[in-house]
This record gives C-alpha cells, sequence and structure tokens, in this order.
C-alpha cells in the first residue's frame, strides 16, 4: 500500500510547495508596495512643508510636485473642464479645470476646487466666475499624468446650452503639470472646497504581508498533519 500512497505524497508536497510560493511572492509584492507607499508619503509631507516657490521661478514638475507655488498670468474661461464622479461630504459635483497662461505665455490647467453638480445631467453646475485681467495664484504642483484619462464634461465657450465635451489631456499646448489652487490675489479665487491631498497613511500593505507569510505557515502546518506514515 506505500508503494501506492507514495505519488499522491510526492503530489501533495507539490502542491504545498506551489501554494508556499505563491503566499511568499504575495507577501513580498504587498511588501514592496506598502515600501512605495511610505516613500510616497514622506515625500509629499515633506514637500507640502517647504517654502513656496515664487512667481519668478521655473518649474521642474517632478522636483515641484506637492510643493506650494505663487504664479503670475490671467486664466482663459473659454477653456474648462469638469471633470465627474467627485464628491464632497457625499454630496455629486465636479472638479473644476481652467486654462491658465503664466507671464511666461506657459499654458497649463488650474483645479478650481470642487463644486455641487445640477439637478440634472443637462444642468450646469454654479460656477464662480474667474477674474478677468492678471491675477496671482497659489496652489499646489501636480503632475498632469494623476488627471484621469478621456473625454469628459466641459462647459461650452459660450457658457450656455447643454454641455460639450473636451479631453482632458488634449493638452491645447500645456504643460506637463497642473496647479490644485489653494488661494489667489483676488479674494473670489479661493475655493470653497479645494482639491484635497491624498490620504497620507501607509496603508494595510504590511499587515497584508505578514497575513501571507501567516498563510504559508498554515500551509507548512497542513502539509505536517496531513502527512501518513508509509
Amino acid at each position: 500500500m506505500s508503494k501506492v500512497r507514495e505519488p499522491y505524497a510526492y503530489l501533495k508536497s507539490l502542491v504545498a510547495l506551489a501554494l508556499i510560493f505563491l503566499c511568499l511572492v504575495a507577501a513580498q509584492w504587498q511588501y514592496h508596495r506598502g515600501v512605495d507607499r511610505h516613500a510616497r508619503n514622506s515625500m509629499i509631507e515633506k514637500r507640502i512643508a517647504l517654502s513656496e516657490i515664487p512667481s519668478s521661478a521655473a518649474i521642474t514638475p517632478l522636483a515641484a510636485e506637492w510643493r506650494t507655488v505663487s504664479i503670475l498670468g490671467k486664466f482663459d474661461p473659454t477653456q474648462q473642464i469638469l471633470l465627474r464622479n467627485r464628491y464632497s461630504e457625499g454630496v455629486y459635483g465636479f472638479e473644476v479645470l481652467t486654462l491658465f497662461k503664466d507671464e511666461n505665455q506657459k499654458k497649463f490647467w488650474v483645479d478650481r476646487g470642487w463644486v455641487k453638480a445640477g439637478a440634472n445631467a443637462t444642468t450646469q453646475p454654479v460656477i464662480r466666475k474667474v477674474p478677468e485681467g492678471v491675477v496671482t495664484i497659489n496652489g499646489r504642483v501636480r503632475l498632469d499624468s494623476s488627471l484621469p484619462r478621456g473625454s469628459f464634461f466641459a462647459l461650452p465657450a459660450n457658457g450656455s446650452g447643454l454641455i460639450s465635451k473636451l479631453d482632458a489631456q488634449s493638452r491645447l499646448n500645456t504643460e506637463d503639470y497642473y496647479i490644485d489652487l489653494l488661494s489667489g490675489s483676488d479674494p473670489s479665487l479661493t475655493p470653497a472646497v479645494t482639491a484635497q491631498l491624498p490620504e497620507l497613511s501607509d496603508g494595510p500593505h504590511m499587515a497584508y504581508a505578514l497575513q501571507w507569510l501567516f498563510f504559508a505557515g498554515l500551509v507548512v502546518y497542513g502539509r505536517i498533519l496531513i502527512r501518513r506514515p508509509r
């Protein structure tokens, strides 16, 4: 009978080894996710604590991401995007992005914060008008790769009629960054609800890594329990 059982014993061991390997791979994946998230959070906390980048300084997106900056220029109210599926305290609405041209003629999007959605899909939300002429804006630098891809609702240039569409990534010769608006030289520029920082917690990744190691240990223990003497 031992000769009959032996192939099954090898099979059980192979299955156990495969499960242990998968658990270790999953544990390593969660561990590295936790390390990356911790590094990302540390970078954000460090940069938001730095002094403001003055308007006269050039913005290097990768090095300036999350830092506050002061920029002089003009808004283009004919180029506005409403990013869908944005919530504030459980209320559905949009993030309002308006094109901005600085004093060096560089164009980029400015996230002017959250607004409540209209009564239905064809009703435009109430959006505060941008000031005319040159203004100074203060906000956080964000990489435009964090903008959603695809086409989004956009306000028509004439400000009336149905909501049309505009591609947020069409760029319109824009820079590789955008600005989360915090305030400006005109009081009307301060958003009622500013774009929120991401949650700066390390999340459950390390706990999940330990959990997968525990599962690997259970597989080893289970294989010992089902092992029968020859």
